[in-house]
């Protein structure tokens, strides 16, 4: 690839999804419980150092929750920056229920399409999430970033400059990593899901 195509194409926002938890591993939603990683988790994370740490970030921030401070702390990642508009989203009544258990009262109900009793909207987590967005296209480098499934999901579709209900259509496991940049003015991804 010829410089100025190089300058086309870049990686800008790095994301990390926290590694395996209890609640991860068994589909419970997990907003607001302060979880630790489980063991399996611990070494996945660990596992993220290698990948990561050929990279030059400008900033690094988390989300302010222990599961994912904990797995940017095992990536290699000591010094970070908390930015609470990476938590997870806030399932209100549905915290740790799982979506099998949500639809036994509201049938098909999804965290994409429906309302979460007590909880965020996804105007609100959009709002926050876009606040994100801004940051790691105000600096000249890479960013990145520790969070959570759904919240990471809804930031990949805000950096596209889709509706936050796009978000059902990126599956995103536990201890991985993913890529958004841009491509010839275009905000794009560049790789998703990556296991290290």
């Amino acid at each position: 690839m010829s410089e100025a195509a190089s300058a086309e194409v870049e990686d800008q926002l790095w994301i990390v999804r926290h590694g395996e938890t209890e609640w991860s591993k068994s589909g419970r939603h997990t907003s607001t419980t302060d979880l630790p990683l489980t063991d399996a988790g611990e070494e996945a994370a660990r596992a993220l150092a290698g990948p990561l740490a050929a990279v030059d970030f400008v900033q690094v921030l988390t989300s302010p929750r222990l599961r994912a401070r904990r797995t940017a702390e095992l990536a290699g990642f000591s010094t970070v920056e908390i930015d609470a508009d990476l938590a997870e989203w806030e399932y209100g009544d549905y915290e740790g229920l799982t979506t099998v258990q949500i639809r036994q009262s509201v049938p098909d109900w999804s965290v994409w399409t429906h309302e979460s009793p007590g909880g965020e909207t996804a105007e609100q987590v959009a709002e926050r999430l876009d606040r994100i967005v801004a940051r790691a296209r105000a600096v000249d480098g890479k960013t990145l970033v520790f969070a959570h499934g759904h919240s990471l999901r809804a930031l990949a579709v805000r950096w596209l400059g889709l509706d936050v209900s796009e978000g059902q259509r990126f599956a995103l496991d536990t201890s991985t990593i993913s890529m958004l940049g841009v491509d010839r003015g275009t905000q794009v991804v560049r790789r998703w899901n990556v296991e290290p």
